[in-house]
């Protein structure tokens, strides 16, 4: 499938990425020429409306057009040094408020009143020398501003729209090296008034041209300023009720996505938005709906996950996948283990057995997790748990030894009893398996100690037995213990100091 930046771009979307990718932090500069440009080019169109209704003569015309394209020049020119001190973060690279600027750029040169003021004078400017031309009085230039102003103001637009487009390749180029852009603090315009907007302001200016063709030509601004007054009115008689049919068609979709976005945002998952429509947005709401269902279906393998690993683990495979490499880290080593459990599964029901190991657990793993350790394995009646993995934690003695008196105290309270060996030592830290099977392990000696420490509460008569390892590394707690007689340990061809807690 290909990448979303691979979509074939709009006509009037290709090339200001070009140009982007040209200027760099100068495409701001080369933003405010083309706003220049635009006011040129609403100007022609004026001259073509003109020429459509009033008998004019070539150097009528023409001295015409250079008053009309001095004015928003003028206006124009202002726009762009507007413009200009608002994208100037843009030419610092990227940064929150560079994006910031980029974002609210368009909306931002719109709202100054001065631009509207600069237009209106140089439009009636320009529209009092052309009746002046004409021999007509100047009463009559307030006959042609009506359509020389809606000129203006749908120039105006236009910078917005084409705003809009320039800046889309600064707002993905500069927020994409960022992680916190987003709108919460740039004003915008809905996608509904956008289309309120433009589509009366285009059926006008269709209006206005369509009867410029069918009317005969005079020298006087009557029929010229007639159309441009019932166009207007005829567009916002018509042309809205069609604006607001499209806004719905095209919003309502959208604004639906939005509210179900904000919604899994806030942890809700269940939530589908409802596929009314054939075209790319219902295709954007089916692609939603697949993407909240994976959402959902993750989010349930993770709870089942946790079920069976510990939540600190499976944060890390989540993070870096299945494939954990093995490390050698000092880790404290706790191994939980039953006293008598052959006999007591002899004379027991299955069921039974299996219930009370289960509320054992139920007791014994809370204090690990609460203790900052990882319940690595039940061995059948024993439990085996690291601490200091995989969680990086310096003071993983501590945590171990005062998990292991919790243990012994709430345990030890039941039919059975239970003993506990902590060892501290390097150990190998990661996943083995194979055949696409993997297991968060600990390997090494200091596992297989603490196991035969364990085995040796049952000779100390102890409840919990630590070696000399941990010992030292308690530091200041190690007053709290006192030395058992040395015990021989399966597998140890030395002798291992054990200690146990003072009564």
């Amino acid at each position: 499938m290909s990448s979303w930046r691979g979509r074939r771009r709009g006509l009037f979307e290709g090339p200001p990425r070009v140009l982007y990718r040209r200027l760099g932090t100068r495409y701001i500069d080369g933003a405010a020429l083309a706003i220049v440009l635009n006011g040129v080019a609403v100007a022609g169109f004026g001259l073509i409306v003109l020429a459509l209704y009033v008998d004019v003569h070539g150097n009528e015309l023409a001295l015409f057009a250079a008053c009309s394209a001095a004015a928003y020049v003028v206006e124009n020119l202002v726009a762009a040094r507007y413009l200009r001190e608002i994208g100037a973060p843009i030419r610092g690279g990227a940064s929150l408020e560079a994006w910031s600027a980029a974002a609210r750029l368009p909306l931002a040169l719109v709202r100054r009143p001065s631009l509207y003021l600069i237009g209106a004078i140089g439009v009636a400017a320009a529209d009092l020398v052309l009746a002046a031309q004409l021999d007509l009085p100047a009463a009559k230039a307030a006959l042609l501003f009506p359509v020389s102003y809606l000129l203006y103001v749908s120039s105006a637009v236009l910078h917005f729209t084409g705003l809009e487009l320039g800046m889309r390749p600064v707002l993905e180029d500069v927020g994409g090296r960022l992680s916190d852009a987003s709108l919460r603090d740039v004003a915008r315009v809905s996608l509904h008034r956008r289309l309120v907007v433009t589509v009366p302001m285009v059926t006008w200016g269709a209006g206005v041209l369509v009867a410029g063709l069918v009317t005969d030509n005079t020298r006087d601004f009557d029929t010229i300023g007639l159309a441009g007054v019932v166009a207007f009115f005829v567009s916002a008689a018509i042309s809205i009720w069609l604006s607001l049919l499209l806004a719905d068609a095209v919003s309502g979709p959208i604004i639906d996505l939005r509210d179900a976005t904000r919604r899994v945002g806030r942890g809700d998952l269940d939530v589908r938005v409802p596929v009314v429509c054939t075209d790319e947005t219902g295709e954007l709401a089916a692609s939603f709906n697949a993407m909240v269902a994976g959402l959902g279906e993750r989010e349930r393998l993770r709870e089942a996950f946790g079920a069976f690993v510990d939540p600190a683990l499976t944060e890390r495979v989540l993070a870096e996948g299945t494939d954990l490499s093995g490390e050698e880290l000092e880790v404290s080593v706790l191994f939980v283990d039953v006293r008598d459990f052959t006999s007591f599964a002899e004379h027991a029901a299955a069921h039974e057995v299996v219930a009370t190991l289960n509320e054992l657990y139920e007791t014994v793993v809370p204090v690990i997790l609460r203790h900052g350790g990882h319940a690595n394995k039940f061995i059948g009646d024993g439990l085996l748990a690291v601490f200091g993995a995989p969680d990086r934690r310096a003071d993983h003695a501590q945590r171990a030894v005062a998990a292991a008196r919790e243990i012994a105290q709430l345990a030890n309270r039941g039919e059975l009893r239970v003993g506990v060996g902590v060892n501290t030592g390097r150990a190998v830290v990661g996943t083995i398996g194979g055949g696409g099977r993997r297991d968060f392990t600990v390997i090494g000696d200091p596992v297989n100690t603490a196991s035969r420490v364990e085995r040796a509460t049952r000779v100390t008569g102890d409840d919990i037995l630590i070696t000399e390892a941990t010992l030292r590394a308690l530091g200041d707690h190690a007053g709290e213990f006192e030395e058992r007689p040395a015990a021989p340990l399966k597998g140890k061809t030395e002798t291992v100091r054990l200690y146990a807690p003072r009564a």
